[in-house]
Order: C-alpha cells, then structure tokens, then sequence
C-alpha cells in the first residue's frame, strides 16, 4: 500500500515575512515572555511553524529564547530602534542649521550618512536657483571616494582601512574628475585630514560641485557630512568655513564637545 504524505510545506520568502512581523506584533503586547503555544494561538499559526521561525529569529536577535519555551522580543530590535532614533533626531538636529546655511549661500545643502561603501543623503534644502542636478536628490547614492562627504569617512576610517576599500571596490569612476589611484586617493585624505572639510570637484556628476563638513555626535563619532553643492560655474572653495560653522553647529547640538587638540 502506498503511504500518502502530506506536501511539505512551501516557504514563500513574502509570506515568512508576513509571518514574522505577525510574531512580533504578538510578541510586543506581552510584556513578559510568552509561551509557544499561546503565541501559536493568537498569530493564528501552526505551533510547529511558529517554532521554526521564532528560532530562527531568536540566532538572529530579534527574539530571544527564555526557558520553558518563552519567547519574548529580542535585544537586536533595541540595537535597530536606537539607530533610527538617531538618524530621525540628527535630520532634525541638523535642519534649523542646514536653513540657514542655505539662506546665506542660495545653494543646495544636503545631508548625508554613511551605508557600508556608499553615502546616503537623507536630508536636503534647496530653491529653483540650485540647478543641482541628480546625485543630491534624497535617497540617492554615491561612492565614498567620489563625494565630498565619503571622504570625511574615508579620513575617519584611517589609511589601513582607505587601503582595504580601494582594493575591494576597484575605485570607479563616475565621472573623468573622479579618483581612481590610490596613491592619489591618500594624498586628497591628506589635504581633507589637514583642512577638516572636503571637496568633490565635478567628481560625482559632471558640472557638480560640493564642499563638506563632518558632523560628530556625543561619542565624538562621525555620523553625517553637511554638504553644499552648487554648479561648478558659481562654485567659491571659500565658503568652506561657512560649512564647517555650520557642521560644528549640528554638532554641538547633538551634544559633541570637541577636545582641545581637535581641529
């Protein structure tokens, strides 16, 4: 007699998702830990299912394992929550300073933060007369080496490091103005590390020029670069310091006190 068996379940990735923000909204209105079964009960999942994806969440951090088989939310999605909490409070932070920069200067100031070998920028002000083009649009990306704000980065990083991103990333170029030798690479790091801003020379887009200055928060770590980007034609280097009081401010209200033998 042939032996009839159940069709193993198929582990749609959308539905897994679904799955697990439906056990972590379960999860967060128990405060204390929760037993399997309950949880089963109230996602309306099989206990087995249940099981599966609460373990592998828990390797992951987002849930954490007690005995008897509780579950409670894991300490990851503090980890997560905190680092959006300081993302939303430094755009706001760095507005009132960002305004006032661009009433002073009439040019996009944009607001960028560091995702593995990219910039993001996050935040941006700018009128009709910024003809700034595609790179500063929020949520758009660039490489470290080719922004002004990657460079405070790469700065930070220190030359080891600076060393390790040109051979993993190959430094493309975006432009015929974009850094594609190391050795050039460290000497631009050198003149940034010794000025304390940055610039982008038509490096990211062609007719597009930035100036940059660090933001640093409690810590004293380097969080943001505040940027101004303007047309290459009205591009002035000499408004770097205006960037850097401005940056300096951001700063100070994130709660950074720099030591004495910082720039």
């Amino acid at each position: 007699m042939t032996r009839v068996t159940s069709p193993p379940e198929t582990k749609n990735p959308i539905q897994v998702v679904e799955r697990m923000m439906k056990l972590l909204d379960v999860l967060a209105h128990h405060p204390d830990p929760a037993p399997l079964k309950q949880i089963a009960q109230e996602t309306g999942l099989h206990p087995s299912t249940a099981h599966r994806i609460l373990g592998a969440m828990s390797q992951s951090g987002f849930v954490e394992r007690g005995d008897g088989g509780t579950y409670r939310l894991g300490i990851r999605l503090l980890e997560l929550g905190s680092l959006v909490k300081s993302r939303i409070s430094l755009r706001e932070t760095a507005m009132p300073a960002m305004l006032k920069l661009h009433a002073a200067t009439g040019e996009s100031i944009n607001l960028g933060i560091r995702d593995g070998d990219e910039i993001v920028y996050v935040d941006r002000t700018s009128s009709g007369r910024s003809a700034v083009r595609v790179v500063h649009i929020v949520g758009a990306r660039a490489p470290l080496h080719t922004t002004a704000t990657g460079k405070l980065f790469l700065v930070e990083d220190g030359l080891e490091c600076v060393r390790e991103y040109a051979r993993r990333t190959g430094l493309p170029a975006s432009t015929p103005g974009s850094i594609t030798d190391p050795a050039a690479l460290e000497k631009e790091l050198d003149k940034v590390r010794r000025h304390g801003v940055a610039f982008d020379l038509d490096e990211v887009e062609n007719g597009v020029r930035c100036i940059a200055a660090g933001i640093r928060d409690d810590s004293g770590e380097l969080i943001a670069g505040l940027s101004l980007s303007t047309p290459s034609e009205r591009f002035n280097p000499d408004r770097a310091p205006l960037v850097r009081e401005a940056a300096d401010e951001i700063s100070r209200a994130l709660g950074y006190v720099p030591s004495r033998n910082s720039h």
